[in-house]
């Protein structure tokens, strides 16, 4: 097959079964939620790769267009003038043809249309190579942490956030992570309600945090904050919240506060990650993130 044959369109809520089950076989951790959640904040950036289906193949996976097969996906989000790159999936039958690098060069030129002056993304070592030829360059190094939540005892400075701390939550993480997340983390704060918890000091806040169901484990993320105090309770806090229960956080190594925290509460490097930009470099802290949103959106 070659990649004329393919052809890219728009994702929608009919494709979620083909999400999911390419996301299980690859072995990923997102639910239908998180294909719902990319949908409802990106809905001109979410791709499905299909072709002309083939003579012998009517039970093959199909979407929109009869007689189409579909192949893969990918899901671009534009956060002001960050985009972000995930979700990147190809039928294992169809690998190695060139439809991986399709969809992400869709996604590149719908991002680049939007006006976006960097593009961001997290590489698995696999993955690195052939996104370094698109023309991403490393900027930092990830540890995926996998363990099961131990049980902690919370600190009584941390509380549940309230809709009135939204927006005082988005400054704070615009602030380290250089990319306005408003929308983000007002989904994740109402598609969960409860999880997101803040802590205060004299003058404001100074962290905030949350997680999210998995198919595979809990995800604790995304957090940030300003001292290492605030960032290990709020992270505890994560904890107790699934406590007893399987958990993977990603924590950039350039955190060593967070990952001495990791490392204290039992959990063990699963996988390396690369985050890496094309375009404007993005002035971050990696230090003050006490993990990233995930791969999908940092």
């Amino acid at each position: 097959m070659t990649t004329e044959m393919v052809r890219i369109r728009l994702m929608d809520e009919g494709d979620l079964p083909l999400g999911m089950r390419l996301k299980e076989v690859a072995g990923w951790n997102q639910t239908e939620a998180d294909w719902r959640r990319f949908l409802a904040l990106s809905p001109d950036g979410c791709f499905v790769a299909e072709r002309t289906r083939a003579a012998g193949q009517e039970q093959a996976p199909v979407h929109q267009g009869v007689g189409y097969e579909a192949l893969g996906t990918a899901v671009a989000c534009v956060f002001g003038p960050i985009g972000w790159i995930a979700m990147v999936l190809v039928d294992p039958g169809h690998r190695k043809q060139g439809i991986g690098t399709r969809l992400v060069q869709r996604a590149i030129d719908y991002l680049e249309h939007c006006g976006v002056r960097s593009i961001r993304l997290d590489a698995t070592p696999l993955g690195k190579p052939v996104y370094e030829r698109l023309g991403f360059r490393p900027e930092y190094e990830l540890a995926r942490w996998d363990g099961v939540a131990p049980y902690v005892r919370l600190e009584s400075n941390t509380r549940r956030a309230e809709d009135f701390d939204l927006e005082a939550i988005a400054r704070l993480d615009q602030q380290w992570t250089g990319t306005p997340r408003r929308r983000l983390l007002e989904y994740l704060f109402r598609q969960q309600p409860g999880a997101m918890h803040v802590v205060e000091g004299p003058d404001g806040l100074l962290g905030y945090a949350t997680w999210r169901e998995g198919t595979v484990a809990s995800f604790l993320g995304p957090a940030v904050a300003t001292v290492e105090e605030a960032g290990q309770s709020l992270l505890d806090a994560m904890l107790a919240a699934c406590a007893g229960r399987r958990m993977f956080v990603d924590i950039p190594w350039d955190n060593p506060a967070a990952t001495r925290w990791a490392q204290a509460r039992g959990f063990a490097v699963q996988r390396p990650l690369t985050r890496m930009v094309r375009g404007d470099a993005v002035c971050d802290r990696p230090d003050r993130l006490w993990a990233s949103s995930g791969p999908e959106t940092g």
